[in-house]
């Protein structure tokens, strides 16, 4: 491979052949293999025979000239894909039925809690039969009020939800692109590309965290765990950016700024 520097997708090794591999792939307890191969830019790849596994490895590169190698990590940051038009009439069909959804939760004051947040998205999503799910726990609305509540009331108006619905749609719209069978969930690997196609770049140890945070015990990831993982990030990383003032990539806060920032994103 040649000037590649990130982290390669599936589709590369289905159109990529190796160059060298091991000669039997099988689950031992050491595989060992020594590679003869013309001066170019490689990128070696170990693993384990089962997945979501991690186990050691040594490797021994020998050079008549001065070599180079590092680790394939992506640069941390986020980018804001530009939504896609959909259509007039769908658009202000759909914004009749919240705004009447809203109306009859919110009440008076025009303005929704976690729990009422909880029964106008659960009712809207429960009206979309080709996505199976529970719907959101309490805990995931109170992570949306956190990010969408620009006012800092602790609620949301009518503007700050359709706002949040946006968001979730085009989110859903990516998870239904991953969840092929139609199970209701995606699998660790596809939430790595899920997280990519949302504008979010990350590196293998974050996608660790993710994995651990957000799958169950069979690596999979439900449609609930998704969007709340998607509510954190961009939190965070619209909480990190507003006290990174000079655009650096570096903070530096106090104790209160801390516990301020991981309690609210």
């Amino acid at each position: 491979m040649h000037g590649n520097k990130q982290h390669l997708q599936k589709d590369f090794f289905l159109y990529n052949a190796s160059k060298a591999r091991s000669k039997t792939y099988i689950n031992m307890r050491e595989v060992s293999q020594r590679f003869r191969l013309p001066p170019s830019e490689y990128v070696i790849v170990p693993s384990t025979y089962e997945p979501h596994q991690e186990g050691d490895f040594i490797l021994r590169v020998f050079s008549e000239k001065r070599n180079l190698s590092e680790e394939v990590e992506n640069t941390i940051s986020v980018d804001r894909p530009v939504p896609q038009p959909g259509s007039s009439d769908q658009e202000s069909e759909e914004q009749q039925q919240f705004r009447n959804i809203f109306k009859q939760i919110a009440g008076d004051d025009m303005e929704i809690c976690a729990d009422e947040l909880k029964k106008v998205l659960n009712t809207v999503v429960n009206k979309h039969k080709d996505l199976k799910t529970h719907g959101f726990t309490l805990e995931s609305c109170r992570s949306m009020i956190a990010l969408m509540d620009t006012d800092g009331s602790g609620k949301l108006n009518l503007q700050e939800f359709h706002h949040l619905w946006n968001k979730i749609k085009a989110w859903q719209k990516i998870f239904k692109h991953y969840d092929t069978d139609q199970s209701g969930t995606i699998n660790s690997y596809e939430m790595r590309n899920a997280v990519n196609d949302a504008g979010f770049r990350l590196n293998n140890q974050l996608y660790d965290i993710i994995t651990m945070r957000y799958a169950d015990k069979h690596m999979n990831i439900d449609f609930d765990s998704f969007i709340c993982c998607f509510v954190r990030l961009e939190g965070m990383f619209r909480a990190f950016h507003a006290f990174d003032k000079d655009g650096d990539g570096i903070i530096k806060l106090n104790v209160l700024e801390w516990l301020q920032l991981t309690m609210y994103a």
